[in-house]
């Protein structure tokens, strides 16, 4: 999966007219290996302790790309931040998150999913995408 979404940003970058560099690719590499979902801040200091050389405004410019090209997504919480999570072809998942730690979990539901298709078509709604968040305390903040 992650050399698709190599090949994919690749290709996008290519079709724009932009060459690629090794800090788009240091870049990429990093947001790939995170299985969380970063804001430009945390990617930015992640990348920062093995590449002092890369700059904030190129980590921005560069996750606005990857978000352009259909391999991220921009994901706003109610806090202020946009942060980053991947996209993968045909994948769907929710959103538990904590109002106190800021925690994000990613879950799937069929019985969710079901649902929600059942209330679409009995109204005659064709969805066309959907994002489902729920905010609250997790577990450890709950203690």
């Amino acid at each position: 999966m992650k050399r698709a979404k190599k090949k994919a940003f690749a290709d996008f970058i290519a079709q724009r007219g932009l060459k690629s560099t090794r800090q788009r690719d240091l870049i990429l590499d990093c947001f790939l290996s995170s299985d969380r979902h970063m804001s430009i801040e945390e990617l930015y200091l992640k990348l920062r302790a093995k590449h002092p050389n890369i700059g904030y405004a190129t980590v921005y410019r560069t996750l606005k790309l990857f978000a352009e090209s259909g391999i991220a997504r921009e994901m706003q919480f109610g806090d202020g931040q946009t942060r980053y999570e991947h996209v993968g072809e045909g994948e769907h998942h929710d959103h538990l998150v904590c109002t106190r730690c800021g925690s994000i979990e990613e879950f799937e539901n069929e019985g969710i999913e079901k649902l929600q298709a059942e209330v679409a078509a009995n109204r005659g709604f064709l969805i066309e995408r959907h994002r489902l968040e729920l905010y609250g305390l997790c577990g450890a903040c709950r203690k």
